[in-house]
């Protein structure tokens, strides 16, 4: 799809980070705005932000749980009553947790899973007949460099990004299939700045049971947390890549090159199949 005036662009996650960027390169580009996120301040300033950049952008909002199958479709329902459909459906959301995996409480497990991979499941669900139906349309899943490559005290994050990676390039092949005139963008960024390390935030009081943090944990904490604040690339560079991959069809963007490198590394590593592939130590 290279034609985004006047076309409507649904975005979770849309209460900050790279949600508010998506919906301001979006902006940017003539579109209307549908924004969910549980964080409802955080929408407003999104909405005042896009204001500011690009005035008469016609933008709404809903409090979305995106780990509902009824809320999201909810959240389909506002975008055709808003402004009559939908043209880029941008899975985005996102949420993280750590620990060693065996520490992980069922609340931990059921929180991410719920956000992180049933989010993307349902608005694939939801939202992939209704581009079908109009004839065109695109889905962007947000996955990461944690949907290739496993690092520790990460294991409910790494085993949600592998599925998504997995969800969208199957959903690449149905639609194929189908001669679906849908197109499927699998984004992976590594570590760049925005709030996901904050994301307890927003953790709901019915799943907030969680392990108490080992001095590993903190350790591992603290160093995920300074990676991602001294991320080169900023949320607004990856944003605007991800408009220009559905500009040119593309089905994978690496904002960070070096990604793909240490694949490969992990490739060669099952290769010989002797020790697992450790990313951060390659």
């Amino acid at each position: 799809m290279k034609d985004f005036q006047g076309k409507v662009a649904a975005i979770t996650g849309g209460g900050s980070g790279l949600g508010r960027e998506l919906a301001l390169c979006c902006a940017a580009r003539g579109m209307k705005l549908v924004l969910g996120d549980v964080d409802e301040k955080g929408m407003v300033e999104t909405q005042r932000l896009v204001e500011a950049a690009h005035p008469g952008t016609e933008t709404t909002t809903m409090r979305l749980d995106v780990s509902s199958l009824d809320q999201v479709q909810a959240f389909a329902d506002l975008c055709k009553s808003s402004f009559g459909g939908v043209h880029l459906v941008f899975n985005n959301a996102g949420v993280s947790v750590g620990g060693p995996v065996w520490e992980n409480t069922v609340a931990d497990w059921d929180w991410v899973m719920g956000v992180n991979l049933y989010g993307v499941v349902w608005g694939v669900k939801v939202f992939t007949p209704l581009l079908i139906a109009q004839g065109e349309g695109h889905i962007i899943n947000t996955a990461s460099a944690a949907g290739w490559l496993n690092g520790p005290s990460m294991a409910i994050y790494n085993v949600t990004k592998h599925s998504v990676v997995a969800l969208s390039e199957t959903l690449a092949l149905d639609l194929r299939d189908v001669g679906a005139n849908v197109g499927v963008t699998c984004l992976c960024p590594a570590f760049f700045p925005t709030g996901i390390s904050d994301s307890a935030r927003n953790r709901p009081a019915d799943k907030a049971e969680t392990i108490t943090p080992s001095d590993v944990m903190l350790k591992r904490a603290e160093l995920t947390k300074a990676a991602v604040a001294k991320g080169k690339i900023q949320a607004a560079d990856i944003a605007e890549m991800t408009l220009r991959a559905v500009e040119n069809d593309q089905f994978y963007v690496f904002p960070h090159r070096k990604i793909k490198e240490l694949i490969k590394l992990r490739a060669a590593a099952a290769e010989r199949e002797q020790v697992v592939f450790d990313s951060l130590n390659p």
